[in-house]
């Protein structure tokens, strides 16, 4: 890649968007102002991820920093939460039919963005440090999605996914909301693996962080033995129909039974998380491991095979340290007086709106997700901007026109899904016409998502 074709933003542009990075309130989700402030985030987090593939100069990065946004990025990540905890329930039990979905659809995406956008930035140490106590909140975050995963693993009702299709979510009112309930939990699950990662590098810089973020990792969350958890029934990997499954870059992906062997990126990072938490000397001399603690540890034995230390030859010390661990017991952790430091930006949201859910639901139903046509095709041209979303004519409530004749469309161009037609003899016909167009769409789309752009 080049400095041609990876940048979504210019730096001056870039700054300028983190600069105007503002908290919002519980009420005023969904709302244009909340909605323009995560177009931006949206497209700082593309530039984000686009300058970590190319190893460019991550500036996204270093305006987060230096403007001191940090612990904005984390109260827009709860706020988030919250809201689809309490708000959407809200609206799925009153049985609310908006015109459109998407906006609803935009609010639960924004977790996602926000939460990967945080993950690119968070690989660096200083980002870490510049979230200073709220990076407590952070890790609480992260702990609730582990106990979600695990949640999942272990739930063997769980239906069958299907891979998410933006395109589904469309104008019709009360069965789209059943369907956004479905690509919620999809989505939670993506989000939650991305919180895996984000843990992980908040462990590979715990000696900057402050000492009660290490205590409250290791033992008022016990987040190692949710990891341990996770490496016994990982939810990234399944078997149907005698066939091995691995969620790989968003998607489930049938391996081989010798591919399965090979460790996917989320694998990797639980790994090099417990190896962090298990083998740093000052998390051995914090995290108390007792009895029932020291079973469920030295259960990681029977995975550390020959063909897992080739991929991370860094856990052998690992396997040393258990096959010692395993003969005797480990010195009585440190009980130096730490002030413990207790999360306080979720709290506090909850706090505020104590009682208040139903009455926020019942404005957003009646005047935030109850927009005007106009606002409506308004808020799709932006979208449409922003994300390029071939789907994105599902917002606008008039019907798409035939490319040929002009008269009411239901079908469109299966490559680049940009055309319509009324019928076959119509597509038949403009196809001459639209090839050239039609194989330039499907070429940049397949560079788009290639550079992260757009979903692959």
């Amino acid at each position: 890649m080049n400095g041609e074709n990876t940048h979504v933003l210019l730096a001056v542009e870039a700054e300028s968007y983190v600069e105007h990075l503002r908290k919002f309130k519980l009420r005023e989700i969904g709302k244009t102002e909340w909605g323009r402030q995560h177009e931006n985030i949206e497209k700082l987090n593309m530039q984000a991820v686009l300058n970590a593939s190319a190893q460019e100069d991550e500036f996204i990065k270093d305006f987060i920093i230096s403007c001191g946004k940090s612990e904005v990025l984390v109260h827009d990540l709860l706020l988030t939460e919250i809201w689809k905890e309490k708000i959407f329930t809200e609206l799925v039990e009153m049985e609310f039919e908006p015109k459109t979905t998407f906006p609803i659809y935009m609010v639960l995406y924004h977790e996602a963005t926000v939460v990967n956008l945080l993950e690119t930035t968070m690989f660096f140490r200083e980002t870490c440090e510049a979230a200073e106590d709220h990076i407590i909140d952070l890790v609480d975050y992260c702990y609730r999605k582990l106990t979600q995963l695990i949640a999942r693993a272990e739930n063997e009702e769980d239906e069958e996914e299907e891979e998410f299709d933006i395109s589904q979510v469309s104008t019709a009112g009360a069965n789209n909301m059943e369907e956004l309930e479905k690509q919620e939990k999809k989505l939670n699950f993506e989000i939650c693996i991305k919180a895996v990662s984000l843990l992980r590098y908040i462990t590979d810089h715990l000696e900057s962080l402050p000492l009660s973020v290490m205590t409250r990792i290791l033992n008022t969350l016990d987040i190692p033995i949710l990891l341990v958890q996770l490496v016994e029934t990982p939810p990234w990997s399944r078997r149907k129909d005698g066939k091995i499954y691995k969620f790989i870059d968003s998607k489930w992906t049938e391996v081989s039974h010798q591919d399965s062997l090979k460790i996917t990126k989320i694998e990797g990072q639980v790994w090099l998380a417990l190896f962090h938490l298990l083998m740093d000397q000052s998390c051995q001399q914090k995290y108390d491991i007792n009895s029932t603690r020291k079973n469920s540890i030295l259960k990681l034995r029977s995975y550390l095979t020959e063909v897992m230390l080739d991929q991370i030859p860094v856990l052998v010390e690992m396997q040393r340290y258990l096959e010692h661990l395993s003969m005797m017991d480990p010195p009585a952790a440190s009980r130096d007086l730490i002030l413990e430091q207790v999360p306080e930006i979720r709290e506090t949201i909850l706090r505020e709106n104590d009682g208040k859910w139903k009455s926020i639901a019942r404005k957003q139903a009646k005047t935030t997700f109850n927009p005007s046509e106009s606002d409506i095709r308004a808020q799709a041209k932006r979208l449409a901007d922003t994300y390029n979303f071939d789907a994105l004519e599902g917002l606008l409530t008039e019907p798409p026109k035939c490319a040929l004749c002009g008269a009411e469309a239901s079908k469109r161009c299966s490559r680049c899904q940009n055309e319509w037609y009324c019928r076959r003899e119509c597509q038949v016909s403009h196809w001459k016409k639209h090839k050239k167009a039609c194989d330039l769409l499907v070429e940049t789309n397949e560079k788009l998502k290639a550079m992260g752009k757009l979903p692959a």
